[in-house]
């Protein structure tokens, strides 16, 4: 009886596919099954003291048990195309289930950052960065004998503040009963061999009642073909004296009147190409050199202003923007009271180039004849890492850890080298090239607490 029933059931097993066209679920070919959704959930904002704790949390969208193969390959920034660890583990998860799969390392790691490379079953999943100590990485400084006398030589021959020197038109437009707002032209130093003074520009915006403390503005790197419009800020509360800098070759001096909203009819033409080449090699004419030459002589330009608090003077900027932060507060020979640089430009070239294309790409194709050892030596003097050195005031710094422009490890090495007792600094880990939520708020907040 019981041999018949299960013939019985056999042939109805059978039956049920012949006419149905399905196999039972347990027997499922693997090219049948749904692909498992896999995600990999942040971990103490993955920045880690000695070893990495990395999740990976597998779902399985399937009626039936299924094997997971996890593996997490690890390598060095610096080092991309270097696995120094794989980990591997293989889970089943239940039909429906999901599953949590730790992983860390059986040794500590260096301090340094890191790139995780998460896979389950041969599918790449999650590319990420993390970082290990970041506050205990050496970026040694590279300074050449002369750097000090280098940059004192540049400061030299910025031009006297006066009359001849400044040019300032009022935009009623965008003034309003607290503050007036400025189109400004101020002379800066020249682009060496030429001896005339560059004439740099930016939007000035005093307030209209008492001495108030100062905020430079500077700019993020502009865009070279087709530039997008230009917007003038409008007049703010009167709480702050700010500048907001057009170094050489950008923003208003990348500009058409009619691709600006300031109502000056003047054009305005970028001769330098793509800055970061422009005299690539030559240390007294390159374009950085004017550059931060700019953002001190801004500062020049505000000292001669009644409305400006200069025992009060604060500076901001991302990307390009903190990497002149960093510039104009080793430079200046007005102090500055705190500087916020967000996701810098121009640090640690030497591991810089190891980790992204560009702006290596541009320096490798514009370095001539020279070594790679005297291109470093040559870009070490526009190097953060080496301007931290002379930054004693304090600093609110952020990085994003996925930023593949200006990447973690570059920003790290000017941070490492302040000579700043108060410092801060916030590691976002989802953030790319971009700016924090509530940044700028953040930053006013702390300059008001760094207030004389």
């Amino acid at each position: 009886m019981k041999k018949n029933l299960s013939l019985l059931l056999a042939a109805l097993s059978f039956a049920a596919v012949l006419f149905t066209g399905c196999t039972p679920k347990e027997n499922l070919d693997p090219e049948d099954l749904e692909q498992l959704k896999v995600t990999v959930p942040v971990t103490n904002d993955w920045i880690f003291e000695a070893r990495p704790e990395i999740t990976v949390h597998v779902e399985n969208p399937n009626d039936v048990k299924v094997e997971a193969r996890v593996t997490v390959k690890l390598s060095a920034d610096t080092e991309l195309k270097t696995i120094i660890s794989t980990l591997e583990k293989t889970v089943k998860v239940d039909k429906n289930g999901d599953a949590d799969v730790l992983f860390t390392t059986d040794a500590d790691l260096s301090p340094g950052f890191y790139r995780a490379a998460c896979s389950v079953n041969d599918v790449l999943y999650r590319k990420f960065t993390f970082g290990v100590s970041p506050l205990n990485i050496v970026s040694a400084p590279d300074k050449q004998d002369d750097f000090d006398q280098f940059w004192q030589e540049a400061l030299a021959e910025l031009p006297e503040m006066n009359a001849s020197t400044i040019n300032m038109v009022e935009i009623p437009a965008k003034s309003n009963d607290k503050c007036t707002v400025y189109f400004v032209e101020i002379q800066s130093v020249p682009d060496n061999p030429n001896p005339a003074p560059v004439i740099v520009r930016g939007y000035y915006l005093e307030p209209k009642s008492g001495k108030k403390p100062v905020i430079m503005h500077f700019q993020g790197y502009d865009t070279l073909n087709k530039p997008p419009k230009i917007t003038c800020p409008s007049g703010n509360n009167g709480e702050f004296a700010e500048f907001y800098l057009s170094h050489r070759g950008q923003y208003i001096n990348h500009r058409t009147a009619d691709n600006r909203d300031d109502g000056i009819q003047q054009d305005f033409t970028n001769i330098y190409g793509d800055w970061f080449a422009f005299n690539f090699g030559l240390k007294d004419g390159y374009y950085y050199r004017g550059a931060f030459m700019d953002c001190v002589q801004a500062v020049h330009f505000m000292a001669t202003r009644d409305a400006c608090d200069m025992n009060n003077l604060f500076a901001e900027g991302s990307s390009q923007g903190g990497a002149l932060s960093y510039a104009a507060a080793a430079l200046s020979d007005i102090p500055f009271t705190a500087i916020a640089p967000n996701v810098a430009f121009l640090g640690d070239f030497p591991d810089y180039f190891k980790i992204v294309e560009w702006p290596k790409n541009a320096a490798i194709s514009n370095k001539g004849n020279m070594t790679d050892e005297q291109m470093y030596a040559f870009l070490s003097y526009f190097d953060t890492k080496n301007l931290a050195t002379k930054i004693s005031c304090p600093v609110y710094a952020t990085i994003g850890l996925q930023d593949t422009t200006c990447p973690p490890h570059t920003n790290i090495a000017p941070y490492n080298n302040l000579q700043s007792t108060d410092k801060q600094i916030y590691f976002y880990p989802e953030m790319t090239h971009s700016y924090p939520p509530n940044w700028y708020n953040d930053v006013i907040k702390f300059f008001k607490a760094h207030m004389k």
